[in-house]
């Protein structure tokens, strides 16, 4: 089977690797230049962890861990005052046993498959067009002036994907408001950062964050829920400007926030990762289309409010890879296709399911529905400080929301066989 993949994220990749221990030849486009180093923080959850250990990824997941040692919740003082430390084996802290940088397990990733036998990466490539998506075979232009035919395309180039854009109706695509704004960069290390996330939740809807990285530098980030008519405003058309106005209004909405916003701002002008966030869900009637299917982000973006964009991902492409596997040789893959988005997108619609009062509980307007929120925080810092109720909790790798990894024989027998 020939399958193109467009983009060389995390899901891409993953998919890649699963492809060819079934004798797939891929083919991998990417826009960028070069592998992205950038990206803030993921996790890895639930049987996405199972997936990385089957692609005997664990150890090198583990090297590149951010080195956090759990969550602190800042006061107006500057001081923590409840402290959610990442126990192994255990998932009651925000931060994750397996926190690592994005751009990070994309290299993970990508090492392990760009000198795989018939699998080729193509940077600084896009997908013009989608020319043909026919019974026999799927036709593009690239960028690069070739015109190719593959017998699958895999859209997974993001939440706003061109591939998909091209191959389906309008209709099919909904984008799920959340409400949130989020501003993500790195800045310098200071000797006074700690290994912490540490969370402020400043008033006026607003929330400040710095943890830290492998890397000797820390992780800054923003996020707001504007209120007003025109606060919506100013936030949606900065989302839609440029880098200066998106800078200008974070300088005017975050100068009075407290704690180290200070310090953040005056950084911002500095950093070449500067990402500004407006966070929307991504679901689709259908996720595939005769040769055609979304992954990840393009398909199911489930924002970060969830936790499990990566994760999403990763389960994702193996489950694709797996459905694949049982196609018999020749055979059209829209069977498998389907396969998959029966097996996995009930999972997907539950994750996508955010509570209703996700995020506004973290992004409190006044200050006494910031005290209740303190308190309720503090309180779940004290339970779950008891040994004896972190011995009940779900470890990392069994928190997975009530879905395994399905079992592949095909698959499965060529993973072990190169373990």
């Amino acid at each position: 089977m020939r399958v193109l993949i467009s983009g060389a994220g995390i899901a891409g990749p993953t998919l890649a690797f699963f492809l060819r221990r079934i004798g797939a030849h891929v083919t991998i486009v990417e826009k960028s230049p070069s592998l992205l180093p950038h990206g803030q923080n993921v996790d890895i959850q639930g049987s996405a962890i199972s997936a990385i250990k089957k692609m005997g990824l664990i150890d090198q997941v583990r090297r590149l861990n951010t080195g956090e040692k759990g969550t602190h919740i800042i006061g107006q003082n500057g001081q923590p005052f409840a402290s959610f430390p990442v126990m192994e084996g255990c998932s009651a802290s925000p931060s994750s046993e397996f926190e690592i940088l994005r751009g990070d397990l994309a290299a993970v990733l990508y090492d392990a498959t760009k000198d795989q036998p018939n699998t080729d990466y193509l940077f600084d490539a896009t997908i013009r067009e989608v020319i043909s998506n026919a019974d026999d075979s799927v036709g593009v232009a690239l960028s690069n002036g070739e015109t190719r035919d593959f017998d699958l395309l895999v859209a997974a180039d993001g939440q706003w994907s061109k591939v998909r854009k091209q191959c389906f109706p309008s209709e099919s695509i909904s984008v799920v408001e959340t409400g949130m704004y989020a501003v993500y960069w790195t800045i310098p290390r200071l000797p006074s950062d700690n290994d912490w996330w540490n969370v402020y939740v400043a008033l006026k809807s607003r929330v400040v964050t710095v943890r830290p990285d492998p890397h000797g530098t820390m992780r800054a980030m923003f996020t707001c829920m504007p209120s007003s008519p025109a606060q919506k405003r100013a936030w949606l058309e900065a989302s839609k400007g440029g880098r200066q106005m998106q800078e200008d209004l974070l300088k005017r909405e975050f100068s009075d926030a407290g704690w180290q916003t200070k310090r953040l701002l005056a950084s911002m002008d500095q950093v070449a990762d500067f990402y500004f966030q407006h966070v929307q869900q991504i679901k689709m009637t259908r996720w595939s289309r005769s040769r055609v299917i979304c992954l990840g982000d393009a398909a199911y973006a489930p924002t970060p409010l969830t936790g499990m964009g990566t994760s999403l991902a990763i389960i994702g492409a193996y489950v694709l890879a797996g459905e694949l596997s049982r196609l018999d040789h020749g055979a059209h893959p829209s069977r498998a296709l389907e396969a998959y988005e029966r097996t996995f997108r009930p999972f997907v619609e539950r994750i996508q399911d955010i509570p209703f009062f996700i995020p506004g509980v973290m992004h409190p307007q006044a200050s006494w529905k910031r005290k209740i929120l303190q308190t309720c925080i503090w309180s779940i810092s004290k339970l779950v400080s008891f040994e004896w109720l972190m011995d009940r909790l779900p470890s990392p790798e069994d928190h997975d929301e009530g879905f395994s990894l399905p079992y592949y024989p095909a698959l499965e027998s060529q993973l072990e066989r190169c373990q």
